[in-house]
């Protein structure tokens, strides 16, 4: 159990007493943030939050942590921030680099520490992406392996004191995506054909057989704890019914959240859909081909888009959309105002400050990233581990130090 120092501030409800009560309009919303790089864009993200919060009267407000634990601090300092301001504050938390002292899980128990002494009492437990200037992610030695021990973790030190939600993957997993061949494009069963995707001329897809592998490790992070899912973004609403026909097939009964990407930019929705190996229907892509030079345009049809979609869940008995709002609020203004949720909000939407919304782990350049430095712009083909990257550039390879370059957003 943790060890309660004292605090005058009032604790949180946990998020699933708010979520098993029904909304009193339309729905429940919910919203999600990231740590900005500078420390501008951490004063300006304060007051888009304390503005989103009294617009929405979100039911809860998401703080995210970064790969790599790279935003430990910043992450549990805007958490705490939001939770004194009157959000109920779900941190998420992940297993990747928390080594402190020597202790592979010590920097994981100060965290709760320090969470549960500020007043939070909800978090998400996540294993994490890799470190900065790994492509695969590792364990650390005696240290957690996955979400699951996480879980774990918190009810065997923390008891019921925290309320504990997890990542779903209506799609599968990226790690369980496979490229298809040919051959395999052919033969795929009915349940594989409505949730693969295409990117590049290249079918992937969560075969059947590691969906299952999904489902079944998704039942015991529920089993050992959590008490709702949130899921991993889509854009095809049929997935995620289909997902949550499926979470009831295998007993898991808890809320499933569905986590809803705002579509703000060509640039970002085709980096993150391809990253994430996501599903993108074919009228979804022709559609963003179509206006990707016009940046308005793409908003505007953010807004439409998402309405489309979040209307199919309400119909289905969805009781509460979770926006990733990438630090931004005029899409999510839009959708919520469409819906009827709320009114007039999107006249009141202001992004003069969209260049300090920059993530801290945006700066870092992946495989595939297109970088630039003193000898011109190319593409990422290798990171090594102390952050130098192999880069293609004018069909020659050339290794860069850490530091030499700068990604192109």
């Amino acid at each position: 159990m943790c060890s309660a120092t004292a605090n005058t501030t009032a604790a949180d409800p946990k998020i699933i007493d708010l979520l098993n009560k029904d909304p009193e309009g339309l729905a429940h919303v919910s919203l999600e943030y990231f740590p900005p790089r500078t420390e501008q864009g951490v004063k300006n993200l304060h007051a888009r939050m304390e503005r989103m919060l009294a617009n929405t009267k979100c039911l809860y407000t998401d703080m995210t942590w970064g790969a790599g634990g790279s935003t430990a601090d910043l992450s549990l300092e805007l958490a705490l921030h939001a939770q004194k301001t009157g959000h109920v504050s779900n941190l998420h938390l992940t297993c990747t680099n928390m080594e402190k002292d020597g202790d592979p899980v010590k920097g994981v128990h100060d965290a709760l520490q320090q969470a549960y002494d500020g007043g939070i009492r909800n978090i998400v437990a996540l294993r994490g992406d890799p470190q900065e200037g790994q492509n695969e992610w590792t364990a650390t030695k005696g240290g957690f392996t996955c979400a699951l021990d996480l879980v774990k973790y918190i009810r065997k030190e923390f008891g019921n004191d925290f309320g504990i939600s997890v990542a779903g993957y209506p799609e599968g997993h990226p790690n369980r995506i496979s490229e298809l061949n040919e051959e395999e494009v052919k033969h795929m069963s009915e349940s594989e054909l409505s949730r693969c995707c295409t990117h590049d001329g290249i079918t992937y897809v969560c075969k059947d057989e590691d969906y299952k592998k999904e489902m079944d490790y998704l039942k015991e992070k529920v089993d050992a704890g959590a008490d709702f899912i949130i899921t991993q973004m889509f854009f095809d609403a049929e997935v995620f019914k289909t997902f949550v026909k499926d979470c009831r097939a295998w007993g898991i009964n808890c809320p499933v959240v569905p986590g809803l990407m705002c579509i703000n930019a060509y640039p970002g929705f085709k980096k993150m859909t391809k990253f994430c190996k996501t599903r993108v229907p074919k009228a979804l892509e022709d559609k963003m081909e179509s206006m990707k030079d016009d940046a308005e345009a793409i908003k505007k049809f953010g807004v439409e888009y998402g309405v489309e979609v979040c209307r199919s869940l309400l119909d289905s008995g969805v009781k509460i959309l979770h926006f990733y709002t990438l630090n931004l609020e005029k899409v999510v203004y839009g959708i919520t105002d469409e819906l009827g949720i709320t009114s007039g909000l999107t006249e009141q939407s202001n992004e003069s400050d969209v260049n300090d919304m920059v993530a801290v782990g945006s700066a870092w350049a992946r495989v595939g990233d297109t970088i630039k430095c003193s000898a011109g712009q190319g593409v990422v083909k290798e990171i090594k581990s102390d952050g130098a990257a192999v880069v293609e550039i004018d069909g020659k390879d050339l290794q860069l130090a850490k530091g030499t370059y700068e990604k192109v957003f």
